[in-house]
């Protein structure tokens, strides 16, 4: 019975001791070029993230990107060639799936008037324009008073918010997903944005840029329990980067061709090629569909019993007169914006691409745009910014807490190749290259403030609810027939999570001749 004890024993030793001996032996991940250990204090610890994947924002659809002929898909009934038909490229992105509705945009508000103390200034900025209901030969005072306020609205698009609004909010969302994602992971205390909404100013609040690029400007930083991440010397972290994965890139105002793109949603007919339907399905772009919610060429969506046949799957005026048809009988149902969520989504599942509300893009209007913009990822609109420093070199914060910026000197990108001016909105534009040439006020009324819109509304025919149709207004203005949603660059594989990026090949052994000499 002792002799069996002590085998047992000895048995447990050996196996505790080469437990010991294996794990003083962490195997490590190693650089390629260097041949020096990731993570290893022997090897200077430089960390090395595992590849993560990005996740889906609040609200996010993602939509794989690919090429598509943008522009006119009817004939220029307006002749306004300005939608001129070319085959471009987009990369994957995200994109809200519905418009942003009065409930968003008031709890946007709510923070304001909380975090800076109901600032007369910074709430006449933000607040929407009711006013954009009314008509000198119409009754809408209705409108004007409670389509923003009543709760029975609360799920119907946003509207009389201008551009620049519209592009506050999307920073404003993209510092409360982050600041979110912070305290989540117990890096932010959960208390710092409830005192920051007691009275406080700018200098108080959470911003993504001001975190990333000077975490001394954020309060209340923390380290978690668990799971924390370490520095060179294996500390607990109390700040993260970007290169951590953790936080999102930032909500924008989606450019025009990717809203273009993600309204024909033709991932309807597009068969994944690593599925095992037939087919790739790149050439289902010549079908060249009219609406956003069509998979055919004539416009019309019904399930497999025909039963939806004649049914209005998108909110727009039939005729003049009729914005929602006859009484017990009506159309589109709505005499005004539906609900975000309402009509038929597109094959990507995104609501309201074509018709209830136009909607901002990012791109600056110019009627010519498709004759010089690049065949990948086309935009008009860019300023080339970097963050300010004082003469301290210290960064500095707005009055809404974010860092400021500055359009890059000419004489920073005078030597570059690839841009030389930090403000190329007019690029091609006026000048002796494109011979195009336009004045405010003198040859159109298209301005540096011209913004595109896009989708048309639940007050357009139907002409104006084809994705390729394009219009403009300018910046700071607004209107009850435009909204917005927001977008997100994808960053990672362009197929999707779970997807490695490039054509991946199993390896071949080849036949090796010994070498003779």
């Amino acid at each position: 019975m002792q002799k069996s004890i002590s085998a047992v024993t000895l048995c447990l030793i050996l196996l505790a001791s080469s437990f010991t001996f294996y794990s003083c032996h962490k195997k490590y991940d190693k650089s390629s070029v260097t041949g020096w250990n990731y993570d290893d204090k022997r090897y200077g610890n430089f960390h090395v993230l595992k590849a993560k994947e990005q996740k889906t924002g609040p609200g996010l659809v993602f939509i794989q990107g690919g090429t598509f002929v943008m522009g006119a898909k009817e004939e220029d009934v307006m002749g306004d060639w300005n939608n001129i038909p070319r085959r471009v490229s987009v990369n994957s992105f995200y994109i809200d799936e519905t418009e942003v509705a009065n409930v968003h945009y008031r709890e946007y508000l709510y923070w304001l008037a909380n975090t800076f103390d109901n600032d007369t200034t910074i709430m006449n900025q933000a607040l929407p324009d009711t006013l954009v209901w009314r008509s000198e030969l119409a009754y809408n005072e209705p409108y004007v008073d409670y389509y923003f306020r009543y709760p029975a609205y609360n799920y119907y698009p946003v509207v009389g918010v201008s551009w620049e609004q519209a592009h506050d909010f999307c920073i404003w969302r993209t510092d409360r997903v982050n600041e979110k994602i912070l305290i989540d992971n117990g890096y932010l205390s959960p208390k710092e944005p409830l005192s920051a909404m007691k009275g406080g100013e700018g200098d108080n609040t959470f911003n993504t840029d001001a975190y990333l690029m000077n975490p001394d400007m954020i309060n209340g930083k923390t380290a978690p329990k668990k799971h924390a991440l370490k520095d060179v010397a294996g500390r607990t972290r109390k700040v993260v980067t970007f290169e951590d994965g953790l936080l999102l890139p930032a909500y924008r105002l989606p450019t025009e061709a990717e809203w273009e793109y993600a309204a024909y949603g033709i991932i309807a007919e597009n068969p994944h090629p690593r599925k095992k339907e037939k087919g790739r399905g790149e050439e289902v772009i010549s079908n060249q569909q009219v609406y956003s919610w069509s998979i055919n060429v004539n416009g019309l969506r019904d399930n497999r019993h025909g039963s939806w046949q004649g049914e209005f799957l998108a909110n727009f005026k039939r005729g003049e007169g009729d914005v929602m048809g006859v009484a017990g009988g009506l159309n589109d149902r709505a005499a005004i914006p539906g609900p975000v969520k309402s009509y038929y989504p597109n094959g990507y599942g995104l609501y309201n691409m074509s018709g209830n509300v136009s909607e901002w893009v990012a791109d600056v209007y110019r009627p010519l745009t498709s004759e010089d913009e690049s065949d990948v990822n086309p935009f008009r609109g860019n300023k080339f910014t970097e963050f300010y420093k004082d003469a301290q070199g210290e960064y500095e914060r707005d009055t809404l807490g974010r860092l400021k910026k500055i359009v890059v000197p000419d004489a920073q990108a005078a030597s570059r190749l690839n841009y030389q001016k930090g403000d190329v909105i007019n690029y091609l534009d006026g000048d002796s290259i494109s011979n195009v040439t336009y004045g405010y006020g003198i040859t159109s009324l298209i301005s540096d403030k011209s913004r595109v819109i896009k989708g048309g509304s639940w007050n357009d025919m139907p002409y104006w609810l084809s994705p390729g149709a394009r219009r403009y207004m300018d910046q700071d203005q607004s209107s009850s027939t435009v909204g917005f949603r927001c977008a997100m660059t994808r960053l990672g594989s362009a197929e999707g999570n779970g997807f490695k990026e490039g054509n991946i090949f199993s390896t071949r052994k080849q036949n090796r001749r010994k070498n003779s000499y």
